[in-house]
């Protein structure tokens, strides 16, 4: 590498001589006479020199090169003066109006529902924050990258184009100074300078020569150096490449690595250099190696080492064209005139064109500097967008051939600028007229796809190539884009172009019609199922081109009948096969139909029809305008054949019938999904819906009683009808009984359906509204649910909002679930049982909901169509079908088949049916007689429906048949349908039999009377049998409770030892409060109160045995989880030692920047149960094949009832109860002072220094001056205060203590067990005092009392911990645990010398006293017998040891006041502002002045009792759960004016803390003097910036904004530290203090204890001990991770107006943040529940591969 820079260097100063600096050059430029040749003279010396080394290059140099020996001369030449100078005049000269910024693959983009022409109109991040759409309806969206921003578009929105930056006129005088930068001088230059540039450029970038240079650019002796070059594709993965590189070029990993990564990234990289045979070598080697692994061999060429400079440089070029345009309109146009303008005697096209036509051949960098070239230049300039987009149009079949055959994605393919042009409607238009863009599109079409025709000239896409059919669908989105507003003047010439356009998209949908026919298998089932897919996939993509020709054509009655009559004419060319083929007659009740002989079940059927449903479509727009009378002059009336057009849609429905008739199982699946996507609502308004409509078409032009017989005949039931069926097997049965009720069904929607406008005489509204009704018909649904359900038109809108409130109330979320939609009541009497939209499912579900609603209200379960709308003129004799003989003939066998006991050949569902249809006729003949004269009412349903059916004896009409369906048992649910219908019946009856209008109306009157008269009865009926039924429920529940109480009473004794079992509320204090009086409620000194003990019975949760919990019996344990915790930290992120080899523990930080926390789920299991169940689950894990969920080395293991994750048990002790005699503890009080306390102390523990020293004499340290005699204060003088003996523990117990001890000390310093580690104990401590203060804190933050609101789990599991603490004592060696509480005791006894105490301000104190208080009973122990504290001993010994360090920690306190603090001022002169005053004086004496004097008395009265709140509530914790006394009354209940004189009360101190001092001032003094007189200490308190303040800051989640799109948009400014590309990254915010990091991204892996961690998990090492929630931005959703592994998705707390989350914003509505959700994460991480969520997560979403949380 050396040798090529120095031979580089070499070259620079051998080239010939040239003017030195910029502007010489500029000016030498100048004078020549053509500029072309000079400036390609230039580049051909200087570019070789500059790109010289392309394996290793220095970037920075040579953009230093390039910039000082060709660009900045390059630019003095355009303005002939200092450039910079120019462009900064420029860059003030106004905005633009068009922002123009390109998209970057995952940046955000806005689309404004309300005012953008379309959905492809979008916005960048800037423009919508500045914009009005940022009130409007937006959606958010991730861009894939390579599109545009559409500010200052006018014809991209309705209203709001332009965003505040592009306003036009907003720069004061922005059209003089534009015009005064821009001379004529500049631009005659730019006319000269840029052609020759742009020319460089497209020549160098599409140059194919691989050995040589263009003849211009040949001026040096040729070297012989040539590049292997390796380019991008999509056929390979990452690990194909490397691994090739690595065989072919024997390369180390990490440099195969960087390889691909560039070649990735850029497109192509130079993989290895050196003469022309060496670089073809490594090409072989790399082709064949990637041959290897997959069967395209990797892209490789040698190039020339000029030749791959030169290109390099020309794409340089090019982005310096990009930046220079930015600034001028002019520049623009003049580059669009050269890129325009074709050379005179060449056959090449214009340059542009040329690009173009070269996309394909091009690599991914290159294509990406040439689109910015093109959307900075033409797409800036209007006019030139136009020229631009004819260009496009002349080569755009050629453009999407080469797309098609490409393997790069579309984003960076030319053909994606397409929807840049189609979508702008001006241009669209120009295009329609002038190219006949529509034609040209579908021709492309038909040029792509001849490979999927087969022999008949339909598509059969069998083995397609799925990647190839997805290219094809861009060409078909272009039509889209084309269609996708409608013109709103035609031009004659537009019309004419439009229908050329229009038949050649009906040649695409001939080839479509009838294509993949299938035929029943019958015998054998199918070997392969075909592929399907492609189909349909083509299918969803044509539905809304094919809606959009529909409403193109509606514009104009005339184009629109011209268009219906080429279609139809399109449709008969279909059906020539079916009008030659063999004709067979059907008979039925005297009518005969002469029809073609063709079965469904036999014969070829397909499921595409797209001729046959347009011409629907087209028919039924037709209607809407009323031009159906011009109709004959179009397509006259012998040619229209109503017969064959309806032919085709009724073979579908059969089909459907059929395969729900399981008669095509043996088709396999592949027929069963299409028929499922066929009525989904992906695809049924251009597939199943249109089919309806075919055969209503039919039903209004023939004959009913021939169009019945064609509908039976095609459904193969004429026999059925005929009675000639007589057969017994059951499966015939069944499906003949599937058949008919398919049928019905159909004609129900024929009939019935009349919700299309064209159809009925409705409204687009309406048709929504009834969609949405009967959605929630079936349940109440979140928003999202209901716009799924609903069909999207082009603009991807589904008409939801604009209706639903019309409808549907929203019910709000809670804190978990989402908001629903529920159907307002006065909806529900549209309810249609039949609804045409209704999947199998749904119509039972809806059918249950509305029948239970029913009964609820107590009204009859008869559910009746309601009155449809009525028919348009064109449709009005569909009605007819209910009135003709056949119809009759199907609903009088059915209801015969149902009354008569033999027969089988009918169902309850087929009554339904026929029930709904004899409705659908009544309610329509009620209807037309209540509008006209009786006479006039041709529709006699009634008469025809009253006849009697044949002459015979026994004859019976209509009604006698459902007289006689109502006393059918089994027909229990239908009888109040038969009621409405027999009451119908006479309605009209009565309306008919009255021949004037007046009396009719009358009637009507007492009819509804009567019905109401008849409705009363059964009313009443039904309220009478309701009654009953309660009173009946009532005397039964009476029974029960009976029989319960009695169970009790005789269980007594079980239901009263249970009241301590887990998972019911504690009783104990309620039970036990009436016996305390309030003054024996103190846990402290000698007014101690008793401790409140009961027999402990608990039932272990594996072997259900009970047993009383007692220090001798086996250990019963309760599953707890220990955990590393920053939950309460004061300084996040303070860099923690990740090994705990050297840490010592024993003293906390008051920042407590690093906890461990303990916490239980309070489930009990024996000790020995769950040593079972743990080996049970690592035997059962070593056989399992995937990854575990959690790690068997650290013992943890999920609780076996509740889930949740464990890694340890606590062992449950009892407490030891302690009575305190009275009398006893008054006479020791007059004895027993502080003073001599501590003197006692302090002998007992220099004794047993003595001990361990071996007989030196030992010096007692000595507290006062005043000379007491020693003598009194020896060794064993302790005792005398009380003594027992000591617990015994059982031999389970103690294993149990020692277990949990182990695991609390691994856990919480990452290190290795070892039950023998003097640092045990500490960390036992530590625990407890930590669990304590985390419970505390949550307490607080939730305005929760002391001890009323803690729930169970933490009940058990604090008071298991204390106990544990207290028996772990036992387990250690005494001399340890004596020289650990020496270490503590020297914070608040300075006089004894320990080594490296520390100071007062850098220890947390209540750590310090729960340490304290549980090793101060060491201090008791002897070598001879085993020894503790009597009740009073520990009484005294517990409230010297709280008073004391409650000193210090007032001290602490006072210390760090801080002065600016706004506290509502109290009385000034009150007793404890005066002692406040007074102590802080006495302190700054010893502090020589360093706290604060001038604070005033009040201020510091408050400030103490703020901030030693948190220390009393933690106290008074402890020690109620470790010594069991009752506390006050306020402790329980939420009264915070009580809890202060509570907590004083409780633990035995005075309300004015300052009366400690005065109490004890002797003992105090000289103990504040020390305190204070610690160097350290006094240099913290110079250092005022450390300190931590009290009350320390509650820690809560990160602030968020409450708009989603804020933190969107800091997400967009987001730059990943470390890598310098603006690829897309995954930004990622932590909750906990507000980072935010780039996460699952190479770039920013960090290596922890030799494993690669991603930046989050990194992150939450250090920020929240491993334990973190982030937000992912860009996907809106939270995750929380554990340790280096685990971790969940959590719904994230941005909820859109709906209630719902959006994760992955794939919905795209605005989203603000839920407060209480929000809360909800917050309490999940406070309470310490992050690894439970995780655990109960994983267990639920098993995956076999999951996710790599490690990279996360």
């Amino acid at each position: 590498m050396a040798g090529e820079e120095a031979e580089g260097a070499e070259r620079m100063d051998t080239s010939p001589e040239l003017p030195q600096t910029p502007q010489r050059l500029a000016a030498w430029w100048d004078q020549q006479v053509d500029f072309n040749t000079a400036f390609l003279h230039h580049l051909a010396q200087l570019v070789p020199e500059i790109y010289f080394a392309e394996m290793d290059p220095d970037l920075e140099k040579q953009e230093e090169n390039a910039q000082m020996s060709i660009f900045t001369p390059l630019e003095w030449c355009l303005f002939g003066e200092d450039p910079d100078i120019c462009l900064e005049k420029l860059k003030h000269s106004g905005a633009f109006q068009l922002c123009g910024k390109v998209f970057k693959s995952g940046e955000t983009t806005y689309s404004c529902r309300d005012c953008a022409i379309d959905p492809t109109c979008v916005l960048c991040m800037d423009c919508f924050q500045n914009s009005a759409h940022k009130n409007h309806r937006y959606k958010m969206h991730t861009s894939t990258g390579g599109g545009f921003c559409d500010c200052g578009d006018t014809e991209a929105w309705k209203t709001g184009p332009f965003c505040i930056n592009h306003e036009p006129g907003r720069v004061g005088t922005a059209k003089e100074t534009l015009h005064c930068s821009l001379n004529e001088v500049v631009i005659a230059q730019a006319r000269k300078i840029f052609p020759a540039v742009i020319k460089y450029i497209v020549e160098m970038t599409i140059w194919e020569e691989e050995k040589e240079l263009p003849p211009e650019l040949q001026i040096r002796e040729k070297n012989e150096r040539y590049y292997c070059v390796l380019f991008n594709d999509e056929h390979h993965s990452y690990d194909h490449v490397i691994y090739s590189l690595q065989r072919a070029l024997d390369c180390e990993l990490l440099e195969a690595q960087l390889h691909t990564t560039a070649i990735d990234k850029e497109g192509r990289r130079a993989v290895k250099a050196g003469a022309y045979a060496a670089c073809q070598e490594a090409k072989e080697d790399i082709k064949s190696h990637s041959e290897n692994v997959s069967q395209h061999p990797l892209h490789v060429e040698v190039l020339y080492s000029e030749v791959m400079a030169h290109q390099k440089f020309a794409l340089r070029l090019g982005s310096w064209m990009n930046k220079i345009m930015s600034y001028s309109s002019d520049f623009r146009q003049i580059f669009c005139q050269a890129c325009l303008i074709e050379e005179p005697g060449s056959e090449n096209p214009c340059l542009i064109s040329r690009l173009m036509l070269w996309d394909a051949k091009l690599y991914k960098g290159a294509r990406k500097i040439l689109h910015e070239l093109i959307f900075s230049s033409f797409f800036m300039e209007m006019e030139y967008k136009k020229l631009f987009a004819m260009e496009f149009v002349k080569y755009y079949k050629q453009l999407q051939k080469e797309y098609i055959s490409d393997d790069h994605d579309r984003s960076i393919s030319i053909t994606a600028l397409s929807v840049q042009m189609f979508t702008v409607p001006t241009l669209a238009r120009h295009l329609i007229e002038e190219q006949n863009v529509i034609s040209v599109i579908t021709e492309t079409l038909l040029e792509v796809l001849p490979e999927y025709l087969d022999r008949n000239n339909k598509f059969n896409f069998q083995g397609y190539s799925q990647d190839k059919l997805g290219r094809v669908y861009a060409v078909i989105c272009d039509l889209k884009y084309i269609l996708i507003s409608k013109p709103t003047i035609w031009t004659e010439r537009l019309r004419m172009q439009f229908l050329e356009g229009f038949q050649s998209f009906l040649k695409i949908l001939t080839c479509m019609q009838g294509m993949e026919e299938i035929r029943r298998q019958v015998g054998q089932h199918i070997e392969v199922d075909p592929d399907w897919e492609a189909a349909i996939a083509i299918q969803m993509q044509l539905k809304n081109i094919l809606l959009m020709f529909q409403e193109w054509c509606a514009c104009d009655e005339d184009l629109l009948l011209v268009a219906y009559k080429e279609c139809h004419k399109a449709v008969m060319k279909c059906s020539t096969g079916f009008i030659s083929s063999r004709k067979t007659i059907v008979q039925l009740c005297g009518h005969t139909l002469e029809t073609k002989s063709y079965r469904v079940s036999e014969d070829l059927v397909s499921i595409h029809l797209p001729l046959s449903r347009t011409l629907a479509g087209l028919h039924v727009r037709l209607s809407r305008l009323g031009a159906i009378s011009r109709l004959h002059e179009f397509v006259p009336f012998e040619d229209f054949q109503i017969e064959v057009l309806v032919e085709y849609p009724l073979r579908c429905l059969v089909l459907v019938a059929q395969v729900v008739a399981e008669m095509w199982r043996r088709n396999g699946l592949s027929l069963i999904s299409q028929v499922f996507y066929y009525q989904d609502v992906k695809c049924r308004e251009e597939m199943y819906d249109k089919d309806i409509i075919m055969l209503q078409i039919g039903a209004s032009l023939m004959e009913p009683n021939k169009f019945l017989l064609l509908v039976l005949q095609r459904y193969e039931l004429v026999d059925a009808f005929n009675n000639t069926v007589a057969t017994k097997d059951q499966d015939m049965i069944k499906q003949y009984n599937t058949l008919i009720e398919e049928m019905l069904q159909v004609l129900i929607y024929i009939v019935g359906e009349r919700y299309v406008p064209g159809v009925g005489n409705v409204s687009k509204e309406e048709v929504i509204m009834r969609e949405i009704i009967h959605l929630l018909c079936i349940e109440p649904m979140p928003h999202s649910a209901i716009a799924k359900n609903l069909p999207e038109n082009e603009n991807n809108e589904t008409g939801l909002e604009n209706v639903i409130s019309k409808v549907a109330i929203f019910k709000k979320p809670g804190i978990s679930g989402h908001g629903v939609y529920e159907l307002k009541e006065e909806s529900l009497k549209d309810f249609n049982m039949y609804f045409y939209h209704y999947s199998k499912t749904q119509h039972s579900k809806a059918e249950h909901m509305q029948k239970k609603r029913r009964k609820q209200e107590n009204k009859d379960e008869a559910l009746p169509p309601p009155p449809p709308p009525d028919f348009c003129p064109a449709f009005n004799k569909v009605i007819n079908i209910l009135n003709c003989d056949i119809m009759m003939h199907i609903l009088r066998t059915i209801f015969e088949r149902a009354v008569d006991t033999d027969s089988n050949l009918w169902t309850e569902g087929m009554l339904q049916m026929a029930f709904h249809l004899l409705a659908l006729g009544l309610l329509e003949e009620k209807q037309q007689l209540q509008r006209a004269a009786e006479e006039e009412v041709t529709f006699d349903f009634y008469h025809k429906a009253s006849r009697l059916g044949s002459s015979s004896m026994n004859a019976q009409n209509i009604q006698m048949l459902l007289e006689k369906l109502k006393g059918i048992p089994q027909l229990e649910g239908q009888k109040d349908m038969v009621t409405w219908i027999l009451q119908m019946f006479d309605t009209v009856k009565r309306l008919r039999e009255k021949s004037s209008l007046i009396v009719a109306t009358i009637s009507e009157l007492e009819s509804i009377k009567n019905d109401e008269i008849t409705h009363d009865k059964e009313k009443a009926e039904r309220k009478r049998k309701a009654e009953a039924a309660r009173l009946h429920r009532q005397k039964i529940m009476a029974q029960m409770s009976a029989l319960q109480r009695n169970f009790i009473e005789t269980h007594r004794l079980m239901y009263d030892s249970t009241s301590e079992m887990p998972g019911k509320e504690d009783s104990i204090m309620e039970e036990e409060s009436p016996v305390i009086g309030d003054s024996s409620r103190i846990a402290l000194g000698p007014k101690r109160g008793p401790t409140v003990t009961e027999k402990e019975v608990l039932t272990c949760i594996l072997c259900q045995e009970e047993q009383e919990v007692k220090i001798e019996n086996s250990a019963m344990v309760l599953s707890a989880c220990v955990q590393k915790s920053t939950a309460l930290t004061q300084h996040r992120g303070k860099p923690i030692d990740l090994s705990g080899e050297t840490l010592d523990p024993l003293f906390m930080d008051p920042d407590l920047a690093h906890g461990t926390y303990t916490g239980s789920c309070g489930h009990v299991m024996h000790a020995v149960c769950w040593q079972k169940y743990f080996e049970a689950v690592q035997l059962s894990s070593q056989q399992r094949i995937h990854g575990d969920l959690f790690d068997l080395e650290s013992g943890e293991y999920l609780c076996p009832l509740c889930k949740s994750l464990c890694n340890t048990v606590i062992p449950i002790i009892p407490l030891q109860p302690q009575k305190i005699n009275s009398e006893n503890a008054e006479a020791l009080a007059q004895l027993l002072t502080l003073a001599r306390w501590i003197q006692t102390v302090l002998a007992r523990i220099s004794g047993y220094n003595m001990k361990h020293t071996k007989g030196e004499t030992p010096t007692v340290p000595v507290l006062f001056n005043q000379g007491m005699e020693d003598s009194t204060f020896e060794f064993h003088s302790i005792l005398s205060f009380g003594v027992q003996s000591s617990v015994k523990y059982s031999n389970s117990i103690k294993e149990m203590v020692i277990l949990f001890a182990t695991t609390i000390y691994r856990i919480g310093l990452k290190v290795p067990p070892d039950e023998l580690d003097p640092r045990v104990p500490m960390m036992t401590w530590s625990t407890c005092a930590f669990t304590v203060q985390a419970i505390e804190n949550l307490l607080g933050d939730e305005g929760k009392p002391l001890f009323g609101a803690l729930q169970n789990r933490q009940h058990n599991g604090l008071k298991a911990l204390m106990q544990f603490a207290l028996a772990q004592r036992i387990t250690c060696p005494q001399a340890l645990i004596q020289k650990h509480l020496l270490r503590l005791l020297s914070v608040v006894l300075p006089n004894l010398k320990s080594e490296d105490t520390p100071n007062l301000l850098s220890v947390d104190l209540f750590h310090v006293l729960v340490g304290a208080v549980l090793a101060f009973p060491s201090l008791y122990c002897d070598d001879t017998v085993d020894l503790q504290p009597s009740s009073v001993s520990s009484s005294y010994n517990h409230l010297y040891l709280f008073h004391l360090i409650t000193m210090a920690h007032m001290l602490q306190i006072l210390l760090t006041i801080d002065t600016g603090l706004p506290l509502a001022q109290v009385e000034e002169d009150g007793e404890e502002a005066h002692s406040a005053s007074s102590f802080l004086a006495e302190v700054s004496q010893y502090t020589s002045g360093l706290t604060g004097c001038g604070v005033p008395g009040w201020y510091l009265w408050a400030s103490l009792k703020n901030g030693i709140t948190p220390y009393l509530r933690c106290a008074a914790l402890f020690f109620h759960y470790l010594l069991g006394v009752t506390p006050p009354e306020d402790l329980l209940t939420n009264s915070t004016e009580g809890e202060y004189s509570a907590l004083c009360s409780y633990l035995s101190l005075p309300t004015n803390l300052f009366l400690l001092f005065q109490e004890y001032w002797d003992t105090a003094r000289p103990l504040l003097q020390r305190w204070c007189a610690d160097p350290a200490l006094l240099n913290c308190l110079k250092q005022k910036s450390v300190v931590v303040r009290y009350p320390r800051k509650r820690n809560s989640l990160i602030e968020l904004p409450d708009d989603y799109s804020c933190l969107l948009n800091q997400a967009s400014h987001f730059r990943c530290p470390r890598s310098a590309d603006d690829e897309r990254k995954h930004p990622v915010l932590c909750l906990f203090c507000g980072a935010i990091l780039c996460s699952q991204n190479i770039c920013c892996q960090e290596i922890v204890n030799g494993e690669e961690v991603g930046a989050c998990i990194f992150h939450a090492l250090h920020c929240g001990a491993g334990v973190c929630i982030f937000l992912k931005i860009r996907e809106c959703r939270v995750v929380l991770v554990e340790g280096k592994a685990r971790g969940c998705a959590y719904p994230a707390p941005y909820l859109d107006e709906y209630g719902e989350t959006d994760p992955g914003l794939k919905r795209g509505n605005p989203l603000h943040l839920s407060h209480e959700r929000y809360r909800k994460l917050h309490t999940v991480w406070q309470q310490h529940c992050i690894i439970e969520e995780i655990a109960r997560s994983q267990e639920t979403n098993q995956m076999l591969f999951g996710f790599n949380w490690q990279l996360l």
